[in-house]
């Protein structure tokens, strides 16, 4: 009878114990998505303001203007039109690599705070998108974009199978997904950017996925706050860069241009 009340009373620890694991992964994951949240926020917010900065409908005030009917302001032309817009272009790149290569040695709010630097500087680089599609297919595309996200993500947190496998083959797309890319800006073939949008839809749709799972093994309840702060940073900078490029080759073929 001892043996049976202290096997009973094992169990019972074994299962308070997994209680708080879980508990402890769900606030790790919601910190993770309301950090990638907040990230596409700012990005909105920043690519937004930039274009109504950049743009006008006083002709009074228009430096240039362009085919399409829209009117260029002076910071417009410089940001669109002069060499500053190959900075405005690799800044995030740049603060990519750096935050990566430099949030071990940063504190949370400090790794934070450049995620936030970063989302803002990718939000002034896609603001030129506003003068290429329709503001309506634009937010279509957006929340096609959200949805499907959200129903991959779902999949890879909740998925028992291994997707260890799929990064490796995924990883190879994207690095031939750069080599198209690259090479098309030479050629200009509009059949070969249809074919680098639908790859990646598909490269980003399977990251979104395997980056989930990703972040999810990451977890450890042992970790202390900063560790697993900085975990949850890059984690959201993983799933909002699956986000954007998922937007970005979405809104290739799904986007009516002006």
């Amino acid at each position: 009878m001892a043996d049976l009340r202290n096997m009973n009373a094992r169990a019972a620890q074994a299962r308070t114990y997994d209680a708080s694991i879980d508990a402890g992964l769900r606030a790790y994951m919601i910190r993770v998505y309301n950090l990638m949240a907040a990230g596409l926020a700012i990005t909105g917010l920043a690519a937004l303001a930039t274009m109504m900065v950049a743009t006008t409908t006083d002709p009074s005030a228009a430096v240039a203007q362009l085919g399409n009917g829209k009117m260029l302001t002076s910071v417009g032309t410089a940001l669109y039109g002069s060499p500053l817009r190959w900075v405005v272009m690799l800044a995030p790149l740049g603060m990519v690599f750096f935050l990566g290569a430099r949030i071990q040695n940063m504190s949370v709010s400090s790794a934070q705070t450049t995620f936030w630097i970063f989302a803002a500087l990718m939000g002034i680089s896609l603001s030129s998108i506003f003068l290429v599609y329709t503001s309506a297919s634009i937010v279509q595309t957006f929340f096609i974009s959200a949805t499907a996200f959200g129903s991959l993500s779902l999949w890879g947190y909740t998925t028992k199978r291994d997707l260890t496998g799929m990064g490796s083959f995924l990883f190879m797309g994207l690095i031939g997904l750069i080599i198209a890319s690259i090479v098309n800006l030479f050629l200009g073939s509009s059949a070969l950017q249809f074919a680098i949008s639908v790859i990646g839809v598909l490269v980003f749709a399977g990251l979104t996925a395997y980056d989930t799972q990703k972040i999810k093994e990451m977890y450890y309840a042992g970790d202390g706050s900063a560790v697993a702060g900085r975990k949850a940073i890059m984690g959201a900078l993983n799933l909002y860069l699956d986000f954007i490029n998922l937007f970005m080759f979405l809104l290739h073929f799904l986007g009516n241009r002006e």
